[in-house]
C-alpha cells in the first residue's frame, strides 16, 4: 500500500495574506508496519488483547405522559459470579447525568448503551445504575449471549 502526499507552495500576496498555490510536487511513501519490542508485548494484559464491547439497547414503550430520563456514568454490567464490572463507555440518544432527556408522551423511545467487555467466564450479569438516590436502573440475572447484544425494556 502506498499513500500519496501532495506538497503545496506558499505564495504571499501584496497584502501579506498567505494563499496556497497549485501542488508543486507529489511524493509517494510506502506504509511501514511498526515493530513492537518483545518486552512491551509480554507486558500487555492478555485480557485486553481480545477487547470487545457489550451493547444494551434500551426501550421505553409508549409512556402516557412526557417524562425525563438520564443515565449515570456509574452504570455497570456486573458479573454474577466474579463481581467484575463492565463500565459504561458511551450513551447514544440519552443524556448523562446531571442533564435530562425529555421523552414525549405517547410514543416509544429507544437509546443505546455501550459497555466495556465482560470476562469471558461470565454467563450471567446484572445491569446496575449505582447512584446515591432512589430510582436507579436495576435488572438482574441477564443471561450472556455470544453476540453481547441485549435488549431491555426499561418502562
Amino acid at each position: 500500500m502506498v499513500f500519496r502526499i501532495e506538497l503545496c507552495t506558499m505564495k504571499f500576496c501584496q497584502n501579506l495574506s498567505p494563499t496556497l498555490g497549485r501542488p508543486a510536487k507529489t511524493v509517494e511513501m510506502p506504509v511501514v508496519k511498526p515493530t513492537i519490542e518483545t518486552d512491551v508485548l509480554t507486558s500487555i494484559d492478555p485480557k485486553t488483547l481480545e477487547d470487545s464491547h457489550v451493547y444494551v439497547h434500551c426501550y421505553v414503550d409508549d409512556p402516557e405522559d412526557e417524562m425525563l430520563i438520564r443515565i449515570w456514568k456509574t452504570t455497570f454490567l456486573i458479573d454474577r459470579v466474579s463481581g467484575a464490572k463492565a463500565g459504561l463507555i458511551h450513551a447514544e440518544n440519552i443524556t448523562l447525568a446531571p442533564l435530562w432527556t425529555m421523552i414525549p408522551g405517547g410514543s416509544p423511545y429507544r437509546f443505546l448503551l455501550i459497555f466495556s467487555s465482560l470476562p469471558k467466564s461470565c454467563i450471567q450479569f446484572d445491569f446496575v445504575e449505582e447512584i446515591s438516590q432512589p430510582g436507579g436502573f436495576f435488572f438482574t440475572n441477564i443471561s450472556r449471549n455470544e453476540r453481547d447484544v441485549y435488549h431491555i425494556t426499561i418502562l
